[in-house]
């Protein structure tokens, strides 16, 4: 076999290989001698069929096989000889396509290496990083957040009208064509208006009414509803109003602490401290990490794959398109140009990527199955109901797996460097950790 290079430029490498006749009927030679004792054929004793019967009866299929198998042996060997990493998988075709048996094999095989990265003096980044405590303004804030997810309700002044936010207590029956329908039908219901927990217009049809009236309201059910016997039909819901109630936050006492699973009043400022402080902390690692990566993106500088920088291009320009038109959820649609722009920003990410990568191989971090396990965990949670059936999704996709491993690997990196770095922790107000986090958006 014959190798022979045919491109040296910059990254890009191109190679010729030639497989010879008499090397690739060697190799189908050597299968069908691996074969030969497994086979047995009529007329034949197992392991007794002649060569010439099997070559006939299997030489075309193992002439491919041998033909894959030695020139991915070729390319493999190659790689490991010139230690070149391909970017993305190397382009292999055949330069004769005319070929016929007892002709040579011509392949050609194009690809970009992964570039050599420069070390990195991580000592020459200095860095601050925003401590904000959380102030007793802060904790009473949440806390009367708080309060009013737990309010209770609480009749209104006899005669007074139902508003927007108020609990209106109902009997109702509903009617399509003049018939009460199935499930239709209820008793001191509690409704909060305005909380668009019924149909469109229901809730709205209720706004101004008092108690001890009754009510008709009209109303259409969607085209899509869930009940196809109902999906666009007209209704009319006769309602009699039993109370109308106005929303009054919880008081802010120990029985609150308990409603939230805290010991006492005390208990619960301490663990909504901790939970502000969690916030703020993580506000600023991302202001801190942003810095970091434009750091590093003007420290170091090294030759990029034009592969991989097309892709990101042609991947941020689809994302951002799709941004725009949100209106359309498939990939039915024109091509998308991507701009200098695009490329700007693909050329950042790509860089620090395979620095990223770079550092954290040399470092030798790795993600566990354990912190693996956990991200799986922690995302199945947003799919109440079927978490198993998502775990096991995952644990069966190789490539869900990576992309769920590649933020963590990335997060472990940047705590690595941050250790290097010359990081000072500054005490910050909320607010001005509020104005490093719009700076990021604004970018």
């Amino acid at each position: 076999m014959q190798v022979t290079e045919t491109l040296n430029d910059g990254l890009k490498r191109g190679y010729s290989i030639t497989l010879t006749a008499k090397e690739l009927d060697a190799k189908v030679q050597e299968k069908l001698l691996e074969a030969q004792p497994e086979i047995a054929m009529k007329g034949f004793r197992k392991g007794k069929v002649p060569m010439a019967l099997l070559r006939k009866q299997f030489g075309q299929r193992l002439m491919g096989e041998a033909m894959q198998e030695t020139i991915d042996g070729a390319l493999n060997s190659h790689l490991e000889t010139s230690g070149d990493r391909p970017a993305a998988q190397p382009e292999v075709k055949m330069t004769n396509p005319d070929w016929k048996e007892g002709d040579d094999v011509e392949v050609s095989v194009a690809y970009e290496r992964l570039p050599e990265v420069p070390a990195v003096d991580f000592a020459a980044i200095s860095l601050t990083r925003l401590v904000v405590k959380a102030e007793d303004s802060a904790v009473d804030e949440a806390l009367g957040n708080l309060a009013g997810t737990a309010k209770n309700f609480e009749d209104r002044k006899k005669g007074s009208k139902a508003k927007d936010g108020d609990q209106v207590v109902i009997d109702f029956v509903g009617r399509v064509d003049g018939e009460a329908f199935e499930g239709g039908t209820a008793e001191d219901y509690p409704l909060v208006l305005g909380s668009n927990s019924f149909i469109p217009g229901f809730e709205a049809g209720l706004v101004g009414v008092k108690a001890g009236e009754e009510k008709d309201v009209e109303v259409t059910f969607p085209d899509n509803y869930q009940a196809e016997t109902l999906a666009g039909k007209a209704a009319v819901f006769t309602c009699t109003i039993k109370a109308v109630k106005e929303p009054k936050p919880a008081e802010i006492n120990d029985d609150l602490a308990k409603q939230f699973g805290a010991e006492d009043l005390a208990a619960l400022k301490v663990q909504i401290a901790e939970r502000l402080e969690a916030e703020y902390n993580g506000a600023s690692r991302a202001v801190a990490k942003r810095a970091l990566l434009d750091a590093l993106d003007k420290l170091v500088d090294f030759d990029l794959p034009s592969s991989l920088v097309d892709a990101e291009a042609g991947q941020i320009a689809h994302q951002l398109w799709h941004e725009e038109n949100p209106e359309v959820h498939d990939h039915n649609h024109a091509s998308v140009e991507t701009t200098d722009e695009h490329r700007k920003l693909a050329v950042r990410r790509v860089k620090l990527g395979l620095l990223l990568a770079d550092i954290g191989q040399k470092a030798e971090i790795k993600v566990t199955d354990a912190e693996l396990t956990q991200a799986i965990l922690n995302q199945a949670r947003q799919y109440p109901g079927q978490e198993r059936q998502f775990f096991e999704f995952v644990q069966q996709n190789a490539q869900v797996r990576q992309q769920m491993q590649a933020p963590i690997f990335e997060d472990k990196v940047v705590d690595h460097v941050f250790a290097l770095a010359n990081v000072t922790d500054v005490e910050a107000t909320k607010e001005d950790l509020q104005k490093a986090v719009e700076a990021l958006e604004e970018e």
